[in-house]
């Protein structure tokens, strides 16, 4: 049976074998002190090698270069060019410049003759066998001995066996497509060299500027801001001056990229490129512990990027002031949860959504607590969309809030004369190409810019539509000028829009209707209510987004929940390319909601009631909501009829019989006296419009649910008078 590699001193090997020949004497030219300037990554302890005086005088001699291939440990040292009793260790550089990082035990050893003749081994007879003969001035490191002649080179793979390539399974570990400069990114999208001058110019100042206290970078900014753009363009930018240390762009489609489990992986490979002994460093930390990978971020980053450079660090092994420190990570919140067999798949969107997030703070965790809070000369700069992770942990009192310089793709940053230039440049290339410079006009430009709202993605999205190679791009621009969203189109321009925004909003909604206190909510309807009020559509009726979560039945600040996973998108214009038949759903469901709200108000509307809206014996709240009820009721009611989409199934006519039931217009009928001073202060909405909303849907109504028609007519008819 071939032995077990075993982790102990060559010397006490060797003295364990030779111990019982008491009368042996011999000389041994090993020092315990290595003299030289470089030094092991790692230092043995020491118990690793027996006591002085429990060593006898030994000379080792090994036969052709036998011993490069029995040593294994953290450096094995090399000689090179002496000085005197000078045995420096290499970089072993041979070993790292491919997938094999150590020599490995050969397959079979040469057979050791043992002779005693030499005159070192006085009084016993046979030849001579030492290693390293003639040697002097080095320190014996961590070596396996072999007796047996035919060992195996694996030695079953347990953590820390030195048989385990650590290069190779951290290349295992590691996201190849997730570089900068990978092929599947090829013609990766990037600024042009005239645009985003200003936030460029922001962001490599701080990236210049080593002596700046923040040393984290966080840029949010919506879907299609121009975030990975931007990134790619810092990235270029941070190579060519030989100060990137590590990328990693996460994409959410790509499933080799979109897990958190190999960013650390990935970032400690492109470390280990840039100096050799980091990398023997970090494939000795992989050596130690070949379970790294499935450890928590914080403790990759620890052995895989802290440690090893600290130690380099402390020995001056390295030079901080030349050594790339720029670590770009793009994407963040596209970063997903790890994969789950055993989950329930009615419920796996919204567990890979939590999880996701989860590994997201984590992350960032990781960064502040071993990169920001060391002294370490790394700066970090990562892009994402403003979703959970990164905004709780911005917000006052988040865990990155102090220590992060932070930039938003905002309003601050206008990026339409950058859209202008970029559509002018490649607009008039179509032209030269087709032959025809006048295919387009200034105000073509204009009217895409102004459409984009900010947003690069849009214009991006109409180039590549417009430029298809077999097709005529002066059509294609007619096209998406005079594109609309109806049901019968087949020209999709907005399609690649559609799928970002579509994918964006299913998320947000399955993740929002998985919360048990939200059972029953209809999310997209209750979002569509709340974006109609902030579009200012409704300005006449709509209130304000905390009294509209109350008339909707939500409770305190709902809209802020609602919204949680849509700050990427609460920006865009989406109504211009929304579905009509959504906001017939969403007026269908606010006349609901105002119909419920007046039936359930606490009011007594048996007494007196006063000359004052704010003279109602109910709470502000109250006050304010039933206002907008009535108010607003009638419009919520005609609004559908008005569209092409319209269908019975639209209109709330149950719930309008229940109302009449229940005495709903008796209630609004006593309270007309301060509905008629109400309406006459509202601009564009009087009480006679008022009045004729109701008539026209009495009028409809009338063909469905004639019974509960003939009331609303004679309501409108008593209060008109």
């Amino acid at each position: 049976m071939s032995p077990k590699s075993k982790k102990r001193g060559v010397l006490s090997r060797v003295f364990s074998r030779f111990s019982n020949r008491k009368s042996q004497t011999a000389v041994v030219h090993a020092h315990d002190q290595l003299e030289g300037s470089s030094k092991a990554a790692s230092e043995p302890s020491s118990s690793d090698f027996p006591s002085t005086h429990s060593v006898p005088d030994l000379h080792f001699k090994f036969p052709d270069n036998s011993l490069r291939s029995c040593i294994h440990g953290s450096q094995p040292p090399i000689s090179r060019g002496r000085s005197g009793n000078e045995v420096a260790h290499s970089s072993h550089r041979a070993a790292l410049s491919g997938s094999q990082d150590f020599p490995r035990p050969p397959q079979s050893f040469p057979t050791l003759h043992h002779s005693y003749d030499h005159p070192a081994w006085p009084g016993v007879h046979g030849g001579t066998t030492s290693f390293l003969a003639s040697a002097s001035g080095f320190r014996m490191r961590d070596i396996n001995y072999y007796e047996a002649s035919h060992v195996p080179a694996s030695t079953g793979g347990s953590a820390g066996d030195s048989s385990i390539d650590g290069w190779e399974l951290l290349l295992k570990n590691i996201a190849p497509n997730a570089l900068h400069d990978s092929s599947a990114r090829y013609d990766a999208p990037k600024c042009d060299e005239d645009t985003r001058v200003e936030v460029i110019g922001e962001i490599m100042d701080w990236v210049q500027d080593r002596n700046a206290p923040q040393r984290l970078l966080c840029m949010t900014g919506a879907a299609g801001a121009g975030k990975s753009a931007l990134q790619q363009t810092i990235a270029e930018r941070c190579a060519k001056s030989n100060v990137l240390g590590g990328t990693f762009f996460l994409s959410s489609a790509d499933p080799t990229r979109n897990r958190a489990s190999t960013i650390v992986g990935t970032i400690a490979y492109q470390f280990g490129l840039k100096h050799p002994l980091l990398q023997s460093a970090i494939v000795a930390a992989v050596k130690r512990d070949p379970l790294i990978f499935s450890r928590s971020l914080q403790s990759q980053m620890e052995d895989l990027i802290v440690l090893p450079f600290q130690n380099l660090q402390r020995n001056k092994d390295i030079n901080i002031d030349t050594f790339p420190y720029v670590i770009l990570i793009d994407g963040l919140d596209e970063c997903k949860g790890e994969s789950n067999d055993t989950a329930d798949p009615t419920h796996l969107d919204v567990d890979y959504h939590r999880r996701g997030e989860d590994r997201q703070a984590e992350l960032l965790d990781a960064i502040k607590h071993c990169i920001v809070n060391n002294d370490l000369p790394f700066r970090v700069f990562i892009a994402s969309r403003p979703e959970w992770a990164i905004r709780t942990a911005l917000e006052a009192g988040g865990a990155l809030r102090e220590v992060a310089y932070r930039i938003e793709l905002s309003n601050k940053y206008d990026a339409s004369g950058d859209m202008r230039r970029y559509l002018q440049r490649r607009f008039e290339d179509i032209g030269l190409r087709t032959g025809d410079l006048k295919w387009f006009s200034e105000s073509d430009i204009e009217t895409l810019v102004q459409a984009a709202s900010g947003q690069f993605i849009y214009v991006a999205t109409i180039y590549k539509y417009i430029s298809e190679r077999r097709a005529s791009p002066a059509e294609r621009l007619k096209i998406v000028l005079t594109w609309t969203p109806h049901g019968d189109q087949t020209t999709r321009p907005f399609e690649a829009l559609d799928r970002l925004y579509t994918k964006i909003l299913s998320a947000a909604r399955n993740a929002y209707e998985a919360v048990d206190t939200h059972h029953g909510r209809d999310f997209l309807l209750l979002f569509r209510a709340h974006h109609l009020s902030a579009q200012s559509i409704l300005d006449h009726v709509m209130p304000s987004s905390d009294l509209l979560s109350a008339l909707l039945g939500l409770e305190s600040r709902a809209e802020e929940v609602l919204i949680s996973d849509l700050r990427s998108l609460v920006d865009f214009e989406m109504g211009k390319r929304g579905d009509l038949r959504l906001q017939d759903w969403v007026y269908t469901h606010l006349a609901k909601c105002c119909m419920r709200h007046i039936i359930e108000c606490p009011l007594d509307f048996n007494s007196p009631i006063p000359d004052r809206w704010d003279a109602l014996p109910l709470p502000e709240s109250h006050r304010l909501s039933l206002r907008r009820a009535i108010v607003g009721l009638p419009y919520f009611l005609i609004t559908p009829l008005l569209s092409e989409f319209f269908s019975s199934s639209n209109s709330p006519d149950n719930e309008v019989v229940d109302f009449t039931r229940d005495g709903g217009w008796g209630k609004i009928d006593h309270l007309s006296p301060l509905l008629y001073h109400s309406l006459a202060k509202v601009s564009y909405h009087t009480f006679g419009s008022w009045i004729e909303g109701l008539r026209r849907f009495s009028f409809n109504l009338n063909f469905r649910k004639p019974e509960a028609a003939a009331v609303i007519f004679e309501f409108v008819k008593k209060v008109d008078a």
